[in-house]
């Protein structure tokens, strides 16, 4: 048995954790630099404001009724998110983090006299009451059935409970015809239109279609889903494995056009990646690097262009990798343009105990105890406090964040005060 355990409105929920007086208040989550909404309440979403909704373009409507706006606190939304997960994990150990509020759980052993119902109202109960974030748990036999059980927990939280179980074949057809095929999980925009031209509507009509076509027309992929709505489960718990690439991006607080500026961001953002490579123990092989301009500002010239670059050896030097980007950046880099966002992406991961001797040319092999300590000195006093030296240290780069909340559990000087 499967189960999915899904933190309702998460961002906003956080928010209302330690700020009690928004609970049932409109409240939006902005994405870095106070861009565009990325997350809303259920009250948001009533008053109209829509997904990725600009917020320059939205202040009015913001100000008329009052809603409450966020910039995003990832700091605490993750620390949230994992007090979550180490809860959810109490009960069961085969767990699969789907996501920073999703999460699978499989339970094995379970007999056929066994509460489910019971079991999922326990869960709920453990988080909510753990943490102060509101859940919807879906239990099914499989994995997609499973998230259809939590997608009618969510919708209808009053007659379930904000519990729901798939444990009957006429529970699972009910389910499968309330389900609009566009919101099926692992069905795509493009699949959804396709389908719904062959008058498939919901995700019932979905597992009447033949095996063959769906095979040959979504991939063995389609037809593991298509098995899995029908109750024959396809999926396993994922494993948690290492990153095949990983990637550092970010938006500029403003527009610049110096090259400069720009390559002391690239500096930073390469530093970062060859951080979390070392975290993993892998080297990287390969490089990109991009700049684009603003293209919501229809009156400056846009620009956009990326370069991928092999590397002469594999490495994870924060020294090497800045070199390497810094040397990639200046190819592409243009005069005349006003930038705004840039990002490094390394690739083509090799173990870093199995780096391979090249004739000519080979990472500096006193930067791995250089980087060791580098990684705990900024462990133990604080992450980015030592930098390089292509890094401006009189300069702290921060997001627009106007709006941004306290974080309560993860910087002590700002943990909630009680007064008594």
């Amino acid at each position: 048995m499967f189960a999915l355990i899904d933190c309702n409105n998460f961002y906003a929920s956080c928010e209302r954790v330690f700020q009690p007086k928004l609970r049932n208040k409109p409240i939006v989550i902005l994405s870095n630099n106070d861009g565009c909404v990325i997350a809303r309440s259920n009250e948001a979403k009533a008053l109209g404001v829509p997904m990725g909704a600009p917020a320059f373009e939205f202040k009015a409507l913001f100000e008329q009724h009052q809603i409450h706006v966020f910039s995003s606190n990832y700091a605490l939304y993750g620390d949230m998110s994992n007090r979550v997960m180490q809860l959810l994990s109490t009960f069961s150990p085969d767990i699969e983090v789907y996501s920073i509020d999703e999460a699978f759980l499989k339970f094995e052993g379970f007999d056929a006299h066994h509460n489910l119902q019971q079991h999922g109202d326990q869960i709920r109960y453990a988080v909510t009451k753990g943490t102060g974030i509101p859940i919807s748990v879906g239990m099914a036999n499989t994995k997609a059935l499973s998230k259809v059980a939590n997608k009618i927990a969510k919708k209808f939280p009053d007659r379930t409970g904000s519990v729901y179980i798939i444990d009957t074949d006429e529970k699972r057809i009910k389910a499968l015809k309330w389900l609009p095929i566009e919101d099926v999980w692992g069905i795509g925009r493009r699949h959804a239109k396709r389908l719904k031209a062959m008058d498939v509507h919901n995700a019932y009509d979905f597992t009447l279609l033949h095996d063959t076509w769906v095979r040959n027309n979504m991939s063995i992929v389609g037809l593991r889903l298509k098995r899995e709505l029908e109750g024959i489960p396809c999926l396993e718990l994922d494993t948690p494995s290492d990153k095949k690439n990983i990637a550092t991006t970010r938006s500029f607080d403003r527009n610049y056009t110096d090259l400069t500026h720009i390559e002391e961001r690239v500096s930073t953002f390469a530093a970062t990646c060859a951080e979390k490579l070392r975290r993993q123990n892998s080297c990287c092989n390969a490089m990109m690097v991009f700049v684009h301009t603003n293209m919501h500002r229809k009156d400056l010239q846009q620009y956009s262009r990326s370069i991928t670059m092999k590397l002469p050896y594999p490495t994870n030097s924060s020294i090497e990798l800045s070199k390497f980007a810094k040397d990639a950046l200046r190819r592409i880099f243009k005069e005349g343009y006003a930038y705004k966002k840039a990002g490094v992406i390394v690739l083509d991961f090799t173990p870093e105990e199995h780096g391979q001797i090249k004739l000519f040319e080979n990472s500096n092999p006193k930067h791995q105890s250089l980087m060791v300590a580098l990684d705990q000195i900024n462990h133990a006093i604080g992450s980015k406090k030592v930098k390089l030296a292509s890094q401006d240290v009189k300069i702290t780069w921060k997001m627009r964040q106007e709006k941004l909340s306290p974080h309560y559990t993860t910087r002590i000087s700002e943990v909630i005060q009680i007064k008594c």
